[in-house]
């Protein structure tokens, strides 16, 4: 690609539209603390957490987030890993989602903790054995290395070291999301979590869920400024995405086909797949949002055409993966804590302590507050940073990207 066709420009003025989107996310990030602050002065009553599920609503939110930031990372990574130039005019924006994504999702994670003070102790008393602790190290590395990224493509002295910087990201973020999934597949104790496969299967996860919030980004971006969004580009991301969905529902069918195999997960998959034991609402959860809306629908949008025909259609399969990507962590995180504990293998057991008994959970508003306050701060940074820095290429159009891209 002829680098002099390319020309990054920030969003120029105070636009009256600009100021009141940054100011409503704004409002909605302070709310998500607000709530933060009565969970914690109120207790977990306020909740619908209790003592079988301990990680609510406001996880599922963090854990999404956390997973789409290292996959919104791959439009850069496509394009300095492996050399594809089509994808090169919009690596600054896909770093900066990147950051942005991890940033909210953290938010919600450090402020779930019940106190985020005592997050303190977890870095002045490293435990080498807590998965935890290397995630810690893993999400901040993240943003200091994609943010080193940043500045390798945006200072020209710096653009020769773009490449190795971008290598470093792209092992980095795979090195994060195998630690994210790792997370639920180190709890043996729990039949739900309990596979090594979770690792791989949260990385193709990653690249759906980040591509499709990278695809409304872009969509927003170019539509609020008013700057020309080419048909190549569209077309080339959609096809991606279908790439992406359909390596993310391998992974997913491998999963439950191997516990499926193995007979002491029986009672899992009976609970997550049929419903048995108390598991309708994460059956449900699971087929309808996570495999009809968030796979199969955005799927046959893609491999059709269908999708294709417009761009708001496009916008539509790319929210249908977000929202499948909800009910994927919901029916994962949430799921895996209600499935009872297998506390005596072979046995059956009966307690006035609810051994043997599905959990139950309700979220409260004030999880649901804090989780969208997560989200709205992620797409606020995303605002403010593409204002004021150069991120958005001042066009897109199929005469500006290269057209003898070879892949």
């Amino acid at each position: 690609m002829a680098k002099s066709k390319i020309k990054y420009l920030a969003i120029e003025g105070l636009p009256k539209g600009y100021l009141i989107i940054l100011g409503v996310l704004g409002l909605l990030a302070l709310v998500g603390v607000l709530s933060a602050h009565h969970m914690e002065t109120e207790g977990h009553i306020v909740t619908g957490m209790n003592n079988q599920i301990v990680w609510g609503l406001p996880h599922v939110f963090a854990v999404f987030l956390i997973v789409a930031a290292s996959g919104a990372l791959n439009i850069a990574s496509i394009s300095s890993v492996f050399k594809r130039s089509l994808y090169k005019p919009m690596a600054r924006l896909s770093g900066i989602v990147a950051i942005a994504l991890l940033v909210g999702g953290l938010m919600v994670l450090v402020l779930d903790l019940g106190r985020p003070d005592r997050l303190l102790v977890t870095i002045t008393h490293v435990n080498p054995k807590s998965i935890f602790t290397w995630n810690i190290l893993l999400y901040s590395g993240f943003i200091g290395i994609v943010a080193v990224y940043l500045w390798t493509m945006m200072e020209r002295k710096m653009n020769a070291y773009s490449r190795p910087v971008g290598i470093a990201a792209f092992i980095w973020r795979l090195v994060l999301t195998t630690g994210t999934g790792s997370i639920f597949g180190f709890l043996v104790a729990r039949q739900g979590y309990d596979a090594a496969i979770l690792a791989p299967m949260f990385i193709a996860l990653s690249f759906a869920y980040g591509l499709a919030i990278f695809l409304l980004v872009l969509f927003a971006a170019y539509s609020f400024t008013g700057r020309e969004l080419g048909d190549k580009v569209v077309t080339r991301l959609t096809n991606l995405m279908g790439v992406f969905i359909s390596a993310a529902l391998f992974f997913v069918v491998v999963y439950h086909l191997t516990n499926l195999y193995a007979t002491e997960h029986h009672a899992w998959e009976a609970f997550i797949l049929l419903g048995k034991n108390g598991g309708g609402p994460y059956a449900t959860a699971f087929w309808l949002v996570q495999i009809l809306i968030g796979s199969l629908i955005p799927l046959a949008m893609i491999f059709s055409g269908y999708a294709l025909k417009s761009r708001k259609l496009v916008g539509l399969m790319a929210a249908l993966v977000i929202i499948g990507g909800f009910g994927q962590m919901y029916a994962t995180i949430i799921g895996g804590q209600a499935f009872p504990l297998v506390l005596f293998p072979g046995a059956e057991i009966t307690s006035s302590f609810y051994d043997g008994v599905a959990g139950t959970y309700s979220p409260s508003i004030w999880e649901f507050l804090l989780g969208l306050g997560g989200v709205s701060l992620s797409l606020a940074v995303i605002a403010f940073a593409v204002k004021i820095l150069p991120f958005l290429p001042e066009s897109l159009a199929d005469t500006i990207v290269d057209p003898h891209h070879s892949d």
